[in-house]
């Protein structure tokens, strides 16, 4: 489990002193390899009930995160699923309990589809529910990509030789992780000798048994590709003979910065056989001391030196002032004398082989008469064909004297510490020095005690007991966790260490020391006791470094923007600080600063007033940094009411070796001016004028073009608006409202606005006005004005700026006259009786839709009652003959034309007036005026030009003697008049009778051509028969118009 126990120790017991239940797993996520042994720690604070709390493990996996799997507990059998049911009946998953309130998960080979989030569930054991009793984390499995091959081979070498082996290691993992190497040596069922390795952290060391040579390059480790090392080793001993081979361990660091090795593999072995060149040997012994005490051990080594030893045959002797002790052959199996075999048997003494060329002579207590002098012989045999061993050289070295001396029981014990004064979380050293300086393996005994600062009472902490145990004090609980106690080897020297000093462990200590002495019976007896001096030991509070920045800033921001407001902690006491952030504002309006917001040093959030008052809780943000020295509020959605004088309050806390946290010291931060305002205003509105002239009945558009906003998502209200010529006062016609809806002004302005405006917006920023069937009433400067209203944080709709554009003049005008009568003049003689025509022609009109109204006008000589006297200008009447109307209503006719007028209108630009039965009276100066009608786009008919025709001069002669003399004189034309007349005649009446008869039924609901109806005075004497290619003939008979 590498350093996850003493890692787990130190985090026992972390939150002891909260008030609410904690659960903690160990930090995720975790990468291990398939086939692994993994294992997971929990651990639960802050509860109460029985010291010994149970423990449930379940997954969610990948494939269901939602669902909860369960895996093992510590208290129901049947808890698991039956996924897991067999492995944890087999082992392959359990839980082991460090303490009552922790444990281990084991998971002994590692599955594919144990991948997924783990989480740790305590049942509840306290009075309530209050605070955590899960935690979760995450483990993911990832393939075992590692890789380590070597040639398996056999290698024949002499002494002195160079040996080079290759491995070569690889991997495929996709996380980020590093490889260790090391090769080693091994012989028979020996323990593997490490020769080099290279470490996860690319360091190179040797092991102790080749140190040596590695310092003069005798052995080397070289990388000579991508993934492949050679292993070199100069100048071969045959001591360098066995199986060699490399092994290599993949890392992976985990979330607590920690290295583990997710999986260890070795390569296939290469056996060295090494030659040796020499058949001397040498021998020389070794024992630690000369000196010693009665009770302590001794081992005497009787080191053979000697090429090729394996294929040799030795045998050993152990001699004691020239006696023999005891014996080995090459089967090194030991022969003892008497004596020293009774005390072998008691376990007292060992004589055995360590290695080739290593024998040991071990007495494990000493007795006053082993004093005297020690020696082994080595002795080279040979091994005949016959399979007897025969002795060839023999060596011994010198003998080697040693004392044993009796135990005295006077002594002194002092307490001693190189720290009487520390700080929270530092460690103190505690020495109970005994003089004098007794072998470990004297029975002594040292007591720890210690009076707790401000108390008269002492109490035991902790006992080194005489046969080695260490036995603890019943108030001793809070110094157990953090508390290491360890005997000198040399010595009775009993040190004490506490770390993570806290005020608990202020006070005075001093040591007592007793010597036993262990009778034959196995009974104690005690010899002696010593009290120490008193030793105090002081715990103080750190020295604060906290330090926050003091810089000041000012930031200028608009509406609706977040706020950034940065505490920056330049210093701390230590890694391990906590912090409480307080937030606050000041305005001007208030003698001191608001509170916003405050984050514990637990994390914990707790809004202030001004919080509550403004109503800022849902436009907080709080973030931390990775790092921890960097703490952010935003103020999302910025109003103005929150300019003001930002600053921060940091307190720095700390966790007191207890579990217990105390706030160490505060300062207060640079203070950030912050001005929140409106959008500066970007609306612009298209200003130039601009001048519009149509013609009546015409569609006009009116454009207003926004060609900048101070906001993309703000609204636009646009209303149109008229001055009138001759008002000064501008009128609504329309307005588009924020939310699309089209509103109409006064409706008597343009009439009935609803048939004839059209408000639309075709892009955006452009709107359009369309007036429909424009009229001359429609004329005048018209003007948009646009306001924009953007939403404030609050989301409440607020005017931010109003705009007009420049003035567009609309000017509306009835069409040009292009009316033309016919100017020419004419005369015209007719016989009296006879009829004439009046004809009116029109050469060019404004509209094809026009209407004319015709009128006949005679100009003659004024009657006088007197005869005008020679040589004065004759007087002229106007007299209108006949009116025809635009809607074709004739007007009444004179009393001398009563009867006697025609009206033809023989095209829609030509029209006769046809006078019968002419007679004296009829002849003078005839005209016609024309005046030509339209309809305005509101149905309303006006006159738009006039134009009177040429003069026609109409003489009408007397004609009645002439006649009759013409016709008596003339037979053939006598017969014309007289007598052919009459049949034609009468077939004549007859055909009109018919044809008037027919006319008449047709005629009574006729019209006009060209839509105007032709309305007659008196039906009967109308005669108004048009065809389809001529146009009709209006008839006016003598006496047809009353």
């Amino acid at each position: 489990m590498r350093t996850l126990r003493p890692q787990l120790a130190s985090l026992l017991l972390l939150g002891m002193a909260l008030a609410q239940r904690q659960v903690t797993v160990q930090e995720g996520p975790l990468y291990r390899t398939e086939g692994s042994h993994v294992t997971l720690w929990c651990k639960v604070s802050g509860y109460q009930g029985p010291a010994e709390q149970n423990f449930q493990w379940s997954i969610y996996l990948p494939s269901a995160p939602e669902r909860e799997v369960q895996i093992v507990s510590t208290v129901d059998p049947s808890f698991p699923y039956a996924i897991y049911t067999q492995r944890v009946r087999s082992r392959g998953i359990f839980v082991e309990r460090l303490q009552g309130d922790a444990v281990l998960l084991h998971i002994t080979e590692l599955q594919d589809r144990d991948a997924g989030q783990y989480e740790c569930h305590t049942p509840n054991t306290d009075e309530r529910y209050f605070g955590s009793y899960s935690a979760k984390m995450n483990l993911v499995v990832i393939p075992d990509s590692l890789r380590v091959t070597a040639v398996p081979q056999t290698l024949n070498k002499v002494e002195h030789d160079s040996l080079e082996l290759k491995c070569e290691v690889s991997k495929s993992t996709a996380q980020h992780s590093h490889v260790s190497i090391a090769w080693y040596r091994q012989r028979g069922s020996e323990a593997p000798v490490e020769i080099i390795s290279l470490s996860r952290d690319f360091v190179l060391r040797a092991g102790s048994a080749y140190a040596q040579r590695q310092a003069t390059g005798d052995v080397r480790l070289d990388k000579v590709g991508e993934t492949t090392s050679k292993l070199t080793i100069y100048n071969l001993h045959p001591s360098d003979q066995g199986e060699f081979y490399c092994e290599a361990a993949e890392w992976i660091q985990d979330p607590d910065d920690s290295w583990y090795a997710m999986t260890r593999k070795r390569s296939q072995g290469a056996v060295v056989n090494v030659q040796a060149t020499d058949k001397e040997f040498s021998v020389r012994l070794e024992t630690e001391k000369r000196m010693y005490i009665v009770g302590e051990p001794v081992e005497f080594r009787c080191i053979l030196e000697a090429q090729n030893v394996p294929d040799r045959y030795f045998s050993i002797s152990w001699a004691f002032n020239s006696s023999l002790i005891a014996s080995l052959g090459p089967n090194a199996v030991p022969v003892l004398n008497n004596e020293f075999a009774q005390r072998e048997a008691l376990g007292q003494l060992k004589v055995a082989k360590e290695s080739d060329n290593v024998f040991v002579l071990k007495i494990y207590r000493l007795r006053l008469e082993d004093s005297g002098k020690y020696n082994c012989r080595v002795t080279e045999r040979e091994k005949t064909v016959t399979g007897d061993f025969i002795d060839k050289e023999s060596k011994r070295p010198k003998n080697i004297p040693i004392t044993v001396m009796p135990l005295k029981a006077g002594f002194a014990v002092t307490a001693i510490s190189r720290t009487p004064g520390v700080t929270y979380n530092e460690s103190f050293d505690l020495q109970c020095i005994i003089k004098p300086h007794y072998p470990s393996w004297v029975p002594v005994s040292v007591t720890w005690r210690f009076q707790p600062a401000g108390s008269t009472e002492f109490h035991d902490l902790v006992t080194f007991t005489r046969d080695g145990g260490v036995q603890w004090g019943d108030r001793a609980a809070g110094f157990r966790t953090r508390t290491a106690i360890e005997k000198a080897e040399s010595s009775n020297n009993v040190r004490l260490s506490i770390s993570r000093a806290s005020d608990t462990e202020a006070g005075k200590y001093q040591c007592v020391a007793e010597l036993w002495r262990k009778n034959y019976n196995s009974s104690w007896t005690r010899l002696a006791d010593r009290t120490s001096n008193l030793l105090e030991i002081r715990v103080l509070r750190p020295v604060t470094k906290l330090q926050v920045s003091k810089s000041k800033r000012s930031i200028t921001l608009v509406e609706n923007r977040p706020i950034p407001l940065n505490c920056s902690v330049k210093s701390q006491t230590s890694p391990d600080s906590h912090f409480a952030v307080l937030w606050y504002v000041h305005k001007p309006s208030d003698a001191d600063g608001k509170l916003i917001l405050k984050t514990t040093h637990s994390s914990a959030f707790e809004y202030g007033t001004y919080a509550e008052e403004e109503g800022l809780r849902g436009r907080l943000q709080f973030e931390r940094s990775a790092s921890g020295g960097l703490f952010s509020l935003t103020v999302q959605r910025a109003e103005v009411r929150d300019s003001g004088s930002y600053y921060c309050h940091v307190e720095e806390w700390l966790l007191s070796p207890n579990h217990a946290w105390y706030k160490l010291a505060e300062e207060v931060s640079g203070r950030t001016e912050v001005t929140v305002k409106q959008p500066d205003n970007r609306l612009q509105v298209k200003q130039a004028h601009k001048n519009i002239t149509v013609l009546e009945n015409e569609w006009v558009t009116l454009e207003c073009l926004v060609s900048n906003r101070t906001s993309p998502s703000s609204q636009l209200l646009v209303e149109w608006s008229v001055r009138r010529p001759g008002r000064a006062e501008k009128e609504v016609v329309a307005w588009l409202s924020r939310q699309g809806t089209l509103h109409y002004g006064d409706l008597t302005v343009l009439g009935d606005p609803r048939s004839r405006l059209h408000l639309e917006s075709p892009a955006p920023g452009l709107f359009l006005l369309s007036i429909q069937n424009s009229t001359v009433r429609d004329s005048g400067a018209y003007s948009c004005r646009v306001e924009e209203w953007l939403l404030d944080p609050s989301d409440r709709w607020y005017k931010r700026a109003e705009e007009l554009s420049g003035l567009i003049t609309l000017t509306v005008k009835q069409p040009d006259p292009t009316l033309q009568v016919d100017t020419a003049t004419a005369n015209l003689t007719v016989q009296e009786k006879e009829s004439f025509p009046l004809d009116c022609s029109i050469l060019s009109r404004s509209s094809p839709e026009s209407h004319f109204a015709v009128t006949w006008y005679n100009l003659r000589a004024k009657e006088a009652g007197d005869h005008a006297e020679e040589g004065e200008e004759e007087e002229e009447e106007r007299e209108a003959v006949l009116s025809v109307g635009p809607d074709a209503i004739f007007s009444p006719e004179a009393g001398r034309w009563e009867g006697r007028l025609r009206f033809q209108r023989l095209s829609a630009v030509l029209f006769r007036l046809t006078v019968l039965q002419a007679g004296g009276a009829d002849t003078g100066n005839y005209s016609c005026r024309v005046e030509e009608w339209l309809a305005d786009p509101n149905g309303v008919w006006y006159r738009l030009a006039e134009e009177e025709s040429g003069m026609v001069a109409v003489h009408v002669q007397d004609a009645g003697s002439t006649l009759q003399s013409v016709i008596c004189s003339n037979d053939a034309l006598f017969y014309f008049v007289f007598f052919y007349p009459f049949p034609i005649f009468g077939i004549l009446i007859i055909t009109i009778l018919l044809v008037r008869f027919k006319s008449r039924n047709s005629s009574k609901n006729s019209e006009g051509k060209n839509g105007v109806p032709l309305l007659w005075i008196k039906e009967p004497h109308l005669n108004y028969s048009p065809t389809c290619l001529e146009p009709p003939v209006l008839s006016i008979h003598p006496g047809t118009i009353d």
